[in-house]
């Protein structure tokens, strides 16, 4: 984690105003998602920010993040950035912001960025793991940090029916209908199922995602997993573009923002691939075909 200033981020700290990136990871479960509430209600957005605030002296910080999680919903590579006047090393922004932050939320690397960086905006593709714990017993540890479904579910009618999904699609039929994003047209990097013990991860990667897209996404292929429908329903659902087509949104707490992927000029940090039980399986991101726009 050096303090180096790169050419654009010494210009832009040489004028007061310093700008900078954080990694971030959590365990939404207490929380009503990223994005800052209404007083009283808990946010991921509204504990960093307080944080950093006291390390920042009092100034107030502002934050901008690369996805706002919806509740409960988990992350452990989330990406933010603010703008500060306040000058510290980027050690004291981790150690500081981490000493005041809940024991469920965690600042993992600072990083100097130069002016026209934005954790949202520069962002080229987020990717997500959904992990479900199949068994018939439900769980007593980690309850709130996967989705349990005692239904046995075959892998390999939930791959093949996820093919249906890669590739660039109008995803109407797996927003939210409180989505606010422009377009339902989005672009699937990919989309793969991993066996890891009894978990079954989802690892899907996109230029962007709607509200709720892959918790439903999910949800169609874990009935489709499960013998209750065929793996043509997924290509059905995809192309009838209505929402009420695709069965029950899944829980969100098997849901985590593991990876946002920007142009190689920032050279942002890189950690282990999340969740951290999860941290042994194979990145298969390698072996997939992307999908270019």
């Amino acid at each position: 984690m050096s303090d180096a200033l790169p050419a654009a981020a010494a210009d832009s700290a040489a004028v007061g105003i310093f700008k900078i990136a954080l990694g971030v990871e959590y365990k939404g479960s207490r929380y009503r998602g990223f994005q800052r509430q209404r007083a009283g209600v808990p946010s991921i957005q509204a504990a960093l920010e307080k944080a950093l605030s006291k390390v920042a002296g009092g100034a107030p910080v502002t934050l901008s993040c690369a996805g706002r999680t919806d509740a409960l919903v988990h992350a452990s590579a989330q990406v933010v950035h603010f703008d500060t006047t306040v000058s510290r090393s980027m050690h004291s922004w981790v150690m500081g912001a981490n000493m005041n932050l809940p024991a469920d939320i965690s600042v993992t690397w600072a990083k100097l960025m130069p002016a026209h960086f934005d954790a949202r905006f520069c962002a080229m593709a987020r990717r997500y793991r959904y992990v479900i714990y199949n068994d018939q017993i439900r769980p007593a540890h980690m309850a709130e940090e996967v989705t349990w479904n005692h239904r046995p579910l075959d892998i390999e009618p939930m791959r093949e029916a996820a093919r249906a999904l890669v590739g660039t699609h109008d995803f109407s039929a797996f927003r939210a209908r409180q989505c606010q994003a422009k377009s339902p047209v989005k672009t699937v990097h990919h989309l793969q199922l991993l066996e890891h013990g009894r978990f079954i991860v989802l690892d899907i990667r996109a230029n962007a995602f709607l509200h709720h897209m892959v918790r439903n996404i999910a949800g169609v292929l874990m009935a489709i997993g499960a013998g209750e429908r065929p793996v043509e329903w997924a290509a059905e659902v995809l192309e009838s573009r209505v929402r009420r087509t695709g069965g029950v949104t899944a829980h969100p707490y098997g849901l985590y923002l593991v990876q946002v992927d920007y142009p190689e000029e920032f050279e942002l940090p890189r950690r282990y691939l999340g969740p951290h039980f999860l941290s042994g399986l194979p990145d298969v991101a390698a072996d997939a075909q992307a999908v270019i726009c």
